[in-house]
């Protein structure tokens, strides 16, 4: 882990590792990462990776409730929480600064504003290190505004356009300044899946756009965040680069006073794959105005006025992204069901 420790040790960019299993967490704390990011798939891929561990977890979930989706709730909370216990140290050496692990609430209900925030604030009764996972939409921001006035700690995700970023300051800004509370605000730029969305969108719909041009549209997007950030008088916060789906998701942005989340196996890759981190050559004006013209989309991603908050819930990539979360989540619930279904025929 040279590159990790080259990277954490001689620039302010700082790395949290997403979706671990509970040994890949472990070789994440010694490795010098910060912080855990969970979303809605976690337990899918946990089915898969640590299936006896999951099969005690759904068990126990289904202890509380034979209902499946107050059991999944829990069976996710619990997964959550193997992780919490794992990162308590690193919170408490740290003050409280580091060592959070984040949990999104079920996707299917992410309009429904009454169920996530009493979803979190069960969550947050798990651990202290614990932190709230809530989307930028107009749902998820009256979310956000409660959990500011509650001192819950809040990553805001599924943030792609500088409209979303500079949305969720207002309302943390709003509600601190009413509540006197301000508890930690991360701000995720879902880099990887930014490009995967135009990408797709490009073939779909025979744009004729540079394939090197279109891998750095999420970059562009993230750094137009970045650069946003540094206006004075914002409150403090921080960025997290997330949705990394290539190498250059975190190399992109090496140097910066931000963090990056990535799975596991790709933070080792960028052990035995990279000594030092690839420059990002950024597109001059011209090729920006070509993506801008040709995918009107990342024009509104990347224009400060180019989203209503009404419109966050609807923007191509957020869509995307929620669907790759419902299908995580779905599996989970199949995997509760099944479980019900074996204490069941024992009973």
């Amino acid at each position: 882990m040279s590159y990790l420790h080259h990277v954490q040790t001689t620039t302010p960019t700082r790395v949290w590792v997403n979706n671990p299993t509970l040994s890949d967490s472990e070789a994440a704390i010694a490795a010098g990462a910060i912080g855990v990011t969970t979303n809605p798939a976690f337990c899918s891929k946990l089915l898969q990776t640590e299936p006896d561990h999951m099969r005690r977890i759904l068990d126990e979930a289904l202890t509380g409730s034979r209902d499946i989706s107050a059991a999944a709730e829990r069976a996710y909370h619990l997964a959550a929480l193997a992780l919490m216990e794992q990162w308590l140290p690193v919170y408490e050496e740290s003050g409280g600064r580091s060592g959070f692990v984040t949990i999104q609430e079920d996707p299917r209900r992410e309009e429904d504003t009454d169920y996530i925030l009493e979803a979190s604030l069960r969550a947050a009764q798990l651990a202290p290190n614990y932190m709230a996972k809530v989307p930028v939409t107009a749902p998820g921001l009256a979310v956000i505004r409660e959990l500011v006035r509650h001192g819950v700690p809040i990553c805001a995700t599924e943030v792609f356009s500088l409209s979303q970023y500079r949305a969720v300051l207002e309302v943390y800004r709003e509600a601190s300044e009413r509540s006197g509370k301000a508890p930690a605000l991360y701000v995720t730029h879902i880099t990887g899946i930014t490009d995967e969305y135009f990408q797709n969108l490009a073939r779909a719909e025979r744009v004729d756009v540079p394939a090197d041009l279109l891998r750095k549209a999420g970059t562009l997007i993230g750094l137009a965040e970045y650069e946003a950030s540094r206006e004075p008088g914002l409150p403090v916060h921080r960025i997290i680069g997330g949705g990394a789906r290539g190498l250059e998701h975190f190399t992109n942005f090496v140097g910066l006073d931000l963090d990056v989340t990535m799975n596991w196996p790709m933070l080792l890759d960028l052990g035995r794959d990279l000594d030092a981190p690839a420059a990002f050559e950024r597109p001059g004006d011209e090729e920006v105005a070509l993506l801008e013209e040709r995918l009107p989309n990342f024009r509104r991603a990347i224009d400060p006025d180019g989203l209503e908050v009404d419109e966050f819930a609807d923007f191509g990539p957020v869509m995307l992204f929620r669907t790759q979360f419902m299908n995580g989540y779905s599996r989970l619930l199949d995997a509760v069901a099944e479980a019900r279904k074996g204490l069941l025929v024992g009973a």
